[in-house]
Protein backbone atom coordinates (compact mmCIF):
# COMPACT_ATOMS: atom_id res chain seq x y z
CA UNK A 1 0.00 0.00 0.00
CA UNK A 2 1.33 3.38 -0.93
CA UNK A 3 -0.92 5.50 1.24
CA UNK A 4 0.47 7.15 4.35
CA UNK A 5 -2.48 6.26 6.58
CA UNK A 6 -1.63 2.55 6.63
CA UNK A 7 2.12 3.09 6.88
CA UNK A 8 2.60 5.22 9.97
CA UNK A 9 2.02 4.89 13.69
CA UNK A 10 1.21 8.01 15.71
CA UNK A 11 2.28 8.09 19.37
CA UNK A 12 1.48 10.76 21.98
CA UNK A 13 4.85 12.01 23.18
CA UNK A 14 3.92 14.93 25.45
CA UNK A 15 0.34 15.65 26.48
CA UNK A 16 -0.82 19.28 26.23
CA UNK A 17 0.35 21.41 29.15
CA UNK A 18 2.58 24.26 30.27
CA UNK A 19 6.27 23.33 30.39
CA UNK A 20 7.41 26.30 32.48
CA UNK A 21 10.84 27.92 32.45
CA UNK A 22 12.89 25.25 34.13
CA UNK A 23 15.58 25.07 31.46
CA UNK A 24 17.10 22.28 29.38
CA UNK A 25 17.82 19.97 32.32
CA UNK A 26 14.16 19.92 33.31
CA UNK A 27 11.13 20.91 31.24
CA UNK A 28 8.65 18.21 30.21
CA UNK A 29 10.00 14.82 29.16
CA UNK A 30 8.06 12.41 26.98
CA UNK A 31 7.68 8.74 27.66
CA UNK A 32 9.85 6.31 25.72
CA UNK A 33 9.18 6.05 21.99
CA UNK A 34 10.08 2.53 20.83
CA UNK A 35 11.13 2.39 17.17
CA UNK A 36 10.77 -1.39 16.95
CA UNK A 37 9.54 -2.22 13.46
CA UNK A 38 10.03 1.32 12.12
CA UNK A 39 12.96 2.95 10.35
CA UNK A 40 11.89 6.60 10.69
CA UNK A 41 10.65 8.92 13.43
CA UNK A 42 9.42 12.49 13.17
CA UNK A 43 8.65 14.52 16.30
CA UNK A 44 6.02 17.22 15.82
CA UNK A 45 5.67 19.78 18.61
CA UNK A 46 3.17 22.59 18.78
CA UNK A 47 2.04 25.44 20.99
CA UNK A 48 -0.89 27.71 21.54
CA UNK A 49 -0.53 31.46 21.93
CA UNK A 50 1.53 32.85 24.80
CA UNK A 51 0.93 35.59 27.36
CA UNK A 52 4.36 36.99 26.48
CA UNK A 53 6.15 37.67 23.20
CA UNK A 54 9.47 36.80 24.90
CA UNK A 55 8.63 33.09 25.19
CA UNK A 56 10.34 30.25 23.38
CA UNK A 57 9.76 26.51 23.55
CA UNK A 58 12.86 24.40 22.91
CA UNK A 59 13.00 20.71 21.90
CA UNK A 60 15.75 18.22 22.70
CA UNK A 61 15.72 14.71 21.19
CA UNK A 62 17.29 11.98 23.34
CA UNK A 63 18.31 8.41 22.43
CA UNK A 64 19.32 5.15 24.13
CA UNK A 65 19.98 1.49 23.35
CA UNK A 66 17.82 0.22 26.23
CA UNK A 67 14.76 1.46 28.10
CA UNK A 68 16.71 1.47 31.36
CA UNK A 69 19.80 2.92 29.68
CA UNK A 70 21.16 6.41 29.86
CA UNK A 71 19.38 8.70 27.39
CA UNK A 72 21.73 11.19 25.76
CA UNK A 73 21.19 14.08 23.35
CA UNK A 74 21.11 13.06 19.70
CA UNK A 75 24.03 14.27 17.60
CA UNK A 76 23.06 16.87 14.99
CA UNK A 77 24.20 14.48 12.23
CA UNK A 78 21.44 12.06 13.29
CA UNK A 79 18.69 14.69 13.09
CA UNK A 80 16.68 15.70 10.05
CA UNK A 81 16.19 19.42 10.40
CA UNK A 82 17.20 21.03 13.67
CA UNK A 83 15.92 21.18 17.21
CA UNK A 84 14.54 24.62 16.39
CA UNK A 85 12.93 26.65 19.14
CA UNK A 86 9.43 27.99 18.66
CA UNK A 87 9.41 31.74 19.26
CA UNK A 88 5.88 32.29 20.48
CA UNK A 89 3.47 35.12 19.87
CA UNK A 90 0.51 36.27 21.92
CA UNK A 91 -2.01 35.68 19.16
CA UNK A 92 -1.21 32.41 17.42
CA UNK A 93 0.21 28.98 17.99
CA UNK A 94 3.30 27.62 16.29
CA UNK A 95 4.44 24.21 15.09
CA UNK A 96 7.87 22.67 14.68
CA UNK A 97 9.26 19.29 13.74
CA UNK A 98 12.49 17.36 13.82
CA UNK A 99 13.28 13.95 12.37
CA UNK A 100 15.57 11.19 13.60
CA UNK A 101 17.82 9.08 11.37
CA UNK A 102 20.10 7.52 13.95
CA UNK A 103 20.24 3.85 14.85
CA UNK A 104 19.14 3.78 18.49
CA UNK A 105 15.89 1.96 19.24
CA UNK A 106 14.55 4.16 22.06
CA UNK A 107 13.88 7.89 21.89
CA UNK A 108 12.48 10.61 24.11
CA UNK A 109 11.65 14.25 23.51
CA UNK A 110 12.09 17.04 26.06
CA UNK A 111 10.37 20.40 25.68
CA UNK A 112 11.48 23.28 27.87
CA UNK A 113 10.63 26.95 27.98
CA UNK A 114 12.50 30.22 28.21
CA UNK A 115 10.77 33.46 29.19
CA UNK A 116 7.48 33.04 31.01
CA UNK A 117 6.53 29.90 29.02
CA UNK A 118 2.79 30.25 29.61
CA UNK A 119 1.67 28.66 26.34
CA UNK A 120 0.14 25.20 26.20
CA UNK A 121 2.46 22.86 24.27
CA UNK A 122 2.25 19.23 23.14
CA UNK A 123 4.24 16.77 21.04
CA UNK A 124 3.56 13.73 18.88
CA UNK A 125 5.93 11.10 17.51
CA UNK A 126 5.15 9.81 14.03
CA UNK A 127 6.79 6.47 13.23
CA UNK A 128 7.22 5.68 9.54
CA UNK A 129 8.93 3.36 7.08
CA UNK A 130 7.53 0.22 8.73
CA UNK A 131 9.35 -3.06 8.18
CA UNK A 132 5.92 -4.70 7.81
CA UNK A 133 3.00 -2.85 6.28
CA UNK A 134 0.21 -2.05 6.60
CA UNK A 135 0.41 -1.07 10.26
CA UNK A 136 -3.08 0.44 10.65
Amino acid sequence: MRDMHNNISVVKAIKPGVVGTTGAANGTLSGIVDRKGFEAVEFVYQSGGSASVADTINPVVLEADATNGSFTSVADADLLGTEAALTLTTSAGKIGRVGYRGNKRYLKLRLYGLGTATAIVAATAILGKPRQAPVA
